[in-house]
């Protein structure tokens, strides 16, 4: 793939409108989302951008604030780029987009003016793949750390990529012996979110 000529061609990011490289932003972030919708138009099938390449402030355990208000409208501008092009160029709906982290933060901001690592609560969004918009999936109690509703697992999370990606969660795999292994030790699709 990666020696191949359209690979390469995909990365060349000057190929595309300074106005569209301005709309998905002019950062590493911003440059990282179009180059994946540029690999999606040729033929990769998986593609992963960690923000956590840009600063590594995610992990805001101190001045969250000042993290935030740097990081959050770049995120939201790239985002946005990214499924407003996708839509504009019909891709949308044969890419499965999952924006997760690996846990959710502490509904309290510690004595750093941080946030600690909570994993009885987090949050991710999934859209294309037949998703459906605007879905909202699961409640937590008024602070914001405790699930109420309709709680969704980690292993929930990725039973709902397989089963959208045409992959049995439950499917056995077997090791070098011949033992089986599940392809997930738990979890069952999200059926709000299976169109």
């Amino acid at each position: 793939m990666l020696v191949s000529s359209r690979a390469r061609a995909a990365f060349n990011l000057s190929q595309e409108s300074p106005a569209l490289r301005d709309r998905y932003g002019r950062n590493m972030w911003g440059q990282s989302a179009l180059l994946c919708r540029r690999l999606v138009e040729q033929g990769v099938r998986f593609v992963t951008l960690n923000t956590d390449a840009y600063a590594l402030a995610w992990d805001s355990h101190k001045a969250l604030e000042r993290d935030y208000r740097q990081m959050m409208p770049l995120y939201d501008q790239f985002l946005t780029a990214l499924v407003d092009d996708l839509v504009d160029r019909g891709l949308y709906e044969s890419v499965l987009l999952v924006v997760a982290g690996e846990f959710g933060r502490t509904a309290r901001i510690n004595g750093n003016a941080g946030r600690d690592h909570w994993g009885p609560v987090g949050i991710a969004l999934m859209g294309g793949a037949g998703t459906p918009g605007g879905c909202i999936v699961g409640s937590t109690n008024d602070r914001g750390d405790t699930p109420l509703t309709s709680p969704v697992s980690p292993g929930d999370l990725w039973a709902t990529v397989y089963h959208k990606l045409g992959i049995d969660p439950h499917r056995m795999l077997r090791d070098e012996l011949g033992r089986p292994i599940p392809l997930l030790s738990q979890g069952e699709p999200v059926r709000e979110l299976i169109a």
